[in-house]
């Protein structure tokens, strides 16, 4: 059965600021964002910036141009947002699953029948 909601519509909105913040360092860890500039805005201004430049790269700019980013492909827009947040989503799932590893162990500590 189909959902009826778009892809980037959280499912707890109350978790975006956590989110954002957990993105934000990732960023400045790989260098791509500076500490200082760890601001949602700063964040959304520089990877619209970088959106263009990858695209200028990959020979997207002109259609971009020509008819907008609503007439583009998935796959076009998939291979600009792959360079874009590639690194950066990555090391968010490892962060991620550490801390939930980190809970899970917490929770399980001195729990019989968890090896703990």
């Amino acid at each position: 059965m189909a959902r009826n909601r778009r892809g980037n519509e959280s499912l707890l909105p109350q978790a975006r600021p956590s989110l954002d913040r957990l993105k934000f360092e990732v960023a400045s860890e790989i260098g791509a964002l500076p500490p200082s500039e760890a601001t949602p805005a700063a964040w959304d201004q520089r990877t619209d910036k970088y959106k263009y430049e990858v695209a200028a790269e990959l020979g997207l700019l002109p259609k971009i141009q020509q008819v907008g980013w609503g007439e583009m492909t998935s796959r076009e827009c998939g291979a600009i947002g792959g360079r874009i947040g590639g690194p950066i989503g990555g090391q968010m799932v490892k962060r991620m699953i550490a801390i939930a590893e980190q809970a899970l162990a917490g929770q399980n500590a001195g729990t019989p029948g968890t090896g703990q």
